[in-house]
């Protein structure tokens, strides 16, 4: 455990068991890892502490800022609201390509500097009109219980939450987790058992599960982003793939989004997406059914456009993350043909445009 954090400071996790040798087993994400005394689990947050596991990231993170709620990406989400984000540390996966490897790859908890109780942060958003707060920079999975508890606070106030996730997470505790959510983008980072394992340490059946588990079984509003990694996960047949699993598992109406990768981490070698591969993926994807698919970390206008899927009308148009004209109906269709578009949709478009704003929420 981190000695600057007494275990008085530590806060009791859930989802564990013991097991016959002695040893404690993490039962929150498939890793299940097995540790003993003043070990720490993959993630490096969730450890034990005598006899029990404890979660050294609660009320602790890596910072605040109120960013575009198209920047999670959720183009579906309210469009044109501001969001409260934040992260913690650590993470379950071991990507080599993170583009957020300073916060999710950390060891250290110099990087926690901002402490926040879940009323602060909800009252937070509250106070600078928030629409919604996010989990996202790392992976609110590995700090579910401090997510939860926000998650709480901010349905209190009204607040919307977001977990921006890999979606690698076993059943009783998504279940519990996504209780809590109004939506979620969850990153389909290939459509390869390989990839998966080779790139990122862990499986994709599991993200495969939750992703049907949210759209099936919650009301959870979905999204998805693949992250396009020239020669790794871009190939036409892997983009046809994973098009025609969304279509058949998940349905035409959930929004796909690919977004452009930039050398990073343990990945400098390989090029960034150029954006002419972004527009084949956008044009394989749709031409698999699906109606709603962007491209994202580039600027290209039509990428960032909702269409209506029925007759082609440009129903919000954007550029990067501002909105320059909306033409939905109050009640989310399409003012040409009537159609219904899927999302969660306000009387009108907000218009926090794309400015990102640090917030400093101070010591609680």
């Amino acid at each position: 455990m981190d000695e600057s954090i007494s275990l008085e400071e530590q806060y009791p996790a859930r989802y564990w068991h013991q097991l016959q040798d002695g040893r404690i087993q993490c039962d929150l994400c498939p890793r299940d890892c097995k540790l003993h005394e003043g070990q720490r689990g993959a993630c490096f947050v969730r450890g034990r502490a005598g006899d029990r596991m404890v979660l050294t990231t609660y009320g602790r993170s890596s910072g605040f800022c109120v960013d575009p709620i198209e920047k999670k990406p959720l183009n579906h989400f309210y469009p044109g609201s501001s969001v409260l984000s934040f992260g913690t540390a650590g993470c379950n996966l071991a990507c080599k390509f993170c583009q957020n490897w300073d916060i999710s790859k950390s060891r250290s908890f110099d990087k926690l500097a901002d402490q926040a109780s879940p009323e602060t942060i909800a009252l937070t958003a509250k106070r600078l009109g928030c629409k919604s707060v996010a989990f996202t920079y790392n992976d609110p999975v590995i700090f579910a219980e401090y997510a939860m508890d926000v998650a709480d606070a901010c349905h209190e106030q009204g607040i919307n939450t977001v977990a921006v996730t890999a979606g690698y997470i076993h059943a009783e505790p998504r279940a519990n987790f996504f209780a809590k959510m109004d939506a979620a983008n969850v990153d389909l980072k290939a459509f390869t058992e390989s990839f998966y394992v080779k790139q990122t340490g862990s499986h994709l059946q599991p993200v495969l599960d939750t992703l049907q588990y949210l759209k099936h079984e919650t009301n959870v509003w979905l999204e998805i982003t693949t992250l396009l990694i020239p020669g790794l996960n871009d190939s036409a047949e892997e983009l046809q793939a994973l098009s025609e699993w969304v279509v058949n598992k998940l349905g035409s109406e959930v929004p796909l989004h690919f977004s452009a990768f930039h050398p990073d981490y343990k990945m400098r070698d390989i090029e960034a997406t150029p954006v002419s591969k972004l527009i084949e993926a956008r044009r394989i994807a749709l031409a698999a059914g699906l109606r709603y698919v962007y491209t994202g970390n580039v600027h290209q206008p039509e990428g960032d456009t909702t269409y209506c899927s029925s007759c082609g009308r440009v129903l919000i148009e954007r550029d990067w993350y501002e909105i320059k004209h909306y033409h939905l109906t109050a009640n989310g269709h399409c003012p040409d043909c009537g159609t219904a578009i899927a999302g969660r949709f306000g009387k009108s478009a907000e218009h926090f445009g794309r400015q990102r704003i640090p917030v400093l929420l101070g010591h609680q």
